[in-house]
């Protein structure tokens, strides 16, 4: 099966996760992917196949005879999405031999234009999926599940020699919390990718800390006639500290 096809399947599964949810993983629904991906993991001939009761998969592909001593190579991807436009059934659209200009998304008034999104130049004469325009893809990161599912499939198929090679996908990545319980003795590997970055033949070594930080200001209320030496306006103090956030340090000016 090809990687694209695979993710057609994938990205119809809705698995937003929920940032106010307590549980792990923070939405039921991931589960239904992580089975579906559980079946096809054993389909293709991984072992130690485990869904754990917290949303993580993991699987191993034992090394070719007499590689057994190298390294072990993990490839990790995330199974949830946002949670934003992802409401409703999820319907993605394949768009052949793109012409490199505005692309409508299905009927919906949402356009993709090389003006906002550069990069979209580069891909003329190529094959796009997208959504339909009313909801998110979720092609992050289940593009990654399905590059590494058919990594799986192929070297099976062409009897490619490997080391030890680990598989894990994982919940929750989308509000900070996807390595909070992640078993790592479990996962085996002495090196590991993320496949979850930018371009093919790219490969990543920096990233970005996706730590969130929830700041609580008390202000004190008071009417303005009365408010001199009273008043302590919350969002003045809000604008003040974030004043004091170093510029140079901001997502918009570093790479």
């Amino acid at each position: 099966m090809k990687a694209y096809e695979r993710l057609l399947n994938y990205v119809v599964v809705r698995t937003p996760s929920d940032e106010n949810s307590e549980t792990v993983p923070s939405s039921a629904c991931q589960f239904d992917l992580a089975r579906l991906l559980e079946a096809e993991m054993k389909e293709l001939g991984l072992t130690d196949v485990i869904l754990d009761d917290q949303c993580y998969l993991y699987g191993k592909l034992p090394a070719t005879e007499g590689l057994e001593d190298k390294p072990a190579i993990g490839f990790i991807a995330h199974m949830d999405t946002v949670s934003d436009f992802c409401d409703h059934d999820i319907k993605p659209i394949v768009t052949e031999n793109y012409d490199g200009g505005e692309l409508r998304l299905g009927t919906s008034d949402t356009i993709l234009s090389p003006k906002n999104f550069p990069h979209l130049a580069g891909l003329k004469g190529r094959t796009l999926i997208t959504s339909d325009g009313t909801t998110v893809l979720g092609a992050d990161d289940k593009a990654g599940i399905a590059e590494i599912m058919t990594m799986i499939e192929r070297i099976q198929e062409e009897k490619i020699p490997h080391g030890p090679l680990c598989v894990a996908f994982t919940p929750d990545e989308e509000i900070g919390t996807g390595a909070s319980h992640f078993n790592v003795e479990q996962f085996g590997a002495d090196y590991g990718y993320t496949l979850d970055g930018d371009t093919e033949g790219e490969i990543q070594y920096e990233n970005f800390n996706a730590s969130t930080a929830l700041i609580t200001i008390h202000g004190v209320s008071v009417h303005t006639g009365t408010a001199k030496d009273v008043l302590v306006n919350s969002q003045t103090i809000g604008t003040e500290f974030h004043q004091m956030l170093p510029v140079s340090e901001r997502p918009e000016t570093t790479e």
